[in-house]
């Protein structure tokens, strides 16, 4: 997929409505339309990296910032004293859907380890 077709570059364009809960130089946030817990938000790059696989050697910094603002959301949200989770998927059968890299902060409920059922 072609950062053209990209859902999540569109949010980031301007073309998609978000709820935007974050914003930065590199990185913006925003609330999933399909939550998993109370607080759920999609971290992206403001750059179109489809994969962590397409991850290169000059986007230390992109990823970094990707962590720092789940930092500050979990601070904004009310989460970072009693916990909250950040994942990133990596192809489809991990579970990505949008190809366009993305953390998924989680918090607000207990989570439980591991994260999948059985089976």
């Amino acid at each position: 997929m072609s950062s053209a077709d990209c859902l999540f570059c569109k949010i980031v364009a301007g073309e998609l409505p978000a709820e935007i809960i974050y914003e930065s130089e590199s990185v913006i946030a925003f609330r999933d339309i399909n939550a998993k817990a109370p607080t759920h938000a999609l971290i992206i790059p403001r750059q179109h990296i489809a994969t962590i696989n397409d991850i290169g050697e000059g986007d230390e910094a992109t990823v970094g910032h990707l962590y720092m603002a789940a930092k500050a959301i979990a601070a904004e949200e009310g989460l970072a004293d009693d916990g909250y989770r950040v994942v990133m998927n990596c192809n489809e059968a991990a579970g990505q859907t949008v190809f366009h890299i993305h953390l998924h902060l989680l918090g607000g409920r207990t989570m439980g380890w591991p994260p999948w059922p059985p089976g």
